[in-house]
């Protein structure tokens, strides 16, 4: 069975206002155990990147300018996603963006969903601990995920993790990785910059205002 763990990073919080995908990262996972193929690209939204997001994540403008659009990384996400069930932390969030980037380049373009079947993790949590917090964090916590690296969040990064978090969720894991797949899972299959490069010296913190409508909407306590 192949599932694909994935998780987006945006220049804001709604595609209503124009805001777009500025990173794209999947982990693939057969019969439960990572494999090391990865999907990593770095997007250029051609807009700003508002500052409660860059807060968060902490992926400016400068570092994107020179990364592809989405139009010319889109069929080698879809193909990617092809003959897989996704996982998701917040379904509808990623898939709002996904399809509008989709919607962007071609208005008759098929949903993600018409590609492959997605399941989302909150709604799986909010049902297995009903009146807890379910945020990717507090789930790290509750299965003794160390996440201690994430400091910002990263799509990559935060696929790894959801990885983890599914897999403990759906009966634990004795091992993440198949027999003979390499252990350094961080090489992407498409990556405009190393990982290492999203995260720019200086980081402009959000206002208060910012940061507790992102936390409403992207943890859904």
């Amino acid at each position: 069975m192949r599932e694909v763990v994935l998780d987006t990073e945006t220049t804001g919080l709604s595609t209503s206002k124009g805001h777009r995908i500025i990173e794209i990262g999947a982990v693939e996972l057969i019969d439960r155990r990572l494999t090391g193929n990865n999907f990593q690209v770095y997007i250029n939204p051609e807009r700003s990147v508002d500052p409660g997001a860059y807060a968060v994540h902490g992926i400016g403008e400068s570092f994107l300018a020179d990364k592809p659009v989405f139009a010319e990384v889109m069929q080698d996400f879809l193909d990617y996603l092809q003959n897989s069930q996704v996982i998701i932390h917040n379904a509808p969030f990623d898939l709002e963006f996904l399809n509008y980037e989709l919607r962007i380049h071609n208005k008759t373009q098929k949903k993600i969903e018409e590609y492959c079947s997605v399941v989302d993790t909150l709604k799986m949590a909010r049902k297995k601990h009903p009146g807890q917090r379910n945020s990717l964090d507090a789930l790290c916590k509750r299965y003794e995920i160390d996440n201690s690296n994430r400091e910002l969040h990263g799509a990559l990064l935060d696929s790894e993790i959801l990885a983890q978090v599914y897999l403990f969720m759906t009966g634990g894991q004795s091992t993440l990785f198949a027999e003979g797949a390499p252990q350094e899972s961080n090489k992407p299959t498409i990556s405009s910059a190393p990982l290492q490069q999203q995260t720019p010296t200086k980081v402009i913190k959000a206002s208060d205002e910012e940061l507790a409508l992102h936390e409403a909407y992207m943890t859904n306590v």
